[in-house]
């Protein structure tokens, strides 16, 4: 039994490609078919595989339908966090999702999911993007500062929803746990944030993330050991479609 991550597929089988990347970059090029390809070559019926968010292009349970069946048909235990491309994924109807899939697809958000003695958490997160004020050298001379403010609105919001997971984990005994974000745990600004503190305050042994694509975004955030927290960033292309192992 092994715990294996990746985020960012962003499938489109029923809905218009609009995404630049996708439709240039070589590493995207027939990536549904080398992601499927090395899970089956990887995973085992008794392996979990977890799916940091932006599962999907498609803008509705409808429209992501063959997205998410393709999801459900790899092999092991599917469990996916919600991302900011899931539009299909309403905050307030998670439990409705897990009713819809249940024994296909986990969907983890204000619950957790037990991995042996470990508690999977997680929640979509968040992370100031910007916009920056850059000189010629492309070093950062300032940023706008009403959108920081309504970035930590949203951080704040995030950081309640994992505390919940955490919080219902812990409240069943667990005291070993792993943590999944879709976005960065940090900005660019930043060295440490709510999401790292909260890893660190409950004993996180790992912190799992997506979000970051192309190679000038791949060091955004915090990668490796730091306070006791080893963090991992698994977006697809940077993973080139191979699930990071994350736990045997």
């Amino acid at each position: 039994m092994s715990l294996y991550a990746i985020g960012d597929l962003h499938l489109h089988f029923q809905s218009p490609l609009k995404a630049r990347a996708q439709m240039k970059e070589r590493v995207w090029k027939n990536h549904e078919e080398k992601f499927k390809k090395n899970c089956a070559a990887l995973l085992r019926a008794e392996d979990t595989l977890v799916l940091a968010g932006d599962h999907s292009w498609g803008r509705d349970l409808e429209e992501c339908g063959e997205d998410l069946r393709y999801i459900a048909e790899l092999p092991g235990r599917k469990i996916l966090l919600r991302g900011n491309h899931d539009m299909f994924w309403d905050a307030n109807k998670t439990d409705r999702l897990n009713e819809l899939f249940a024994g296909k697809l986990f969907f983890l958000q204000n619950n957790y999911c037990r991995y042996g003695d470990y508690a999977l958490v997680g929640t979509k997160g968040h992370c100031f993007e910007g916009p920056f004020y850059v000189d010629g050298r492309g070093r950062i001379l300032g940023w706008d500062e009403k959108a920081e403010d309504h970035a930590k609105k949203l951080i704040q919001r995030e950081l309640q929803r994992l505390r919940c997971s955490f919080e219902a984990a812990r409240a069943d005994g667990f005291r070993r746990f792993i943590v999944f974000l879709h976005y960065p745990p940090t900005s660019i600004l930043e060295e440490e944030s709510g999401f790292t503190a909260m890893a660190e305050e409950y004993g996180a042994e790992q912190l799992i993330y997506a979000h970051s694509h192309g190679e000038a975004r791949f060091h955004d955030s915090i990668q490796g050991e730091k306070n006791g927290v080893l963090y991992s960033l698994v977006s697809g292309d940077y993973r080139k479609w191979q699930p990071l192992k994350v736990l045997d």
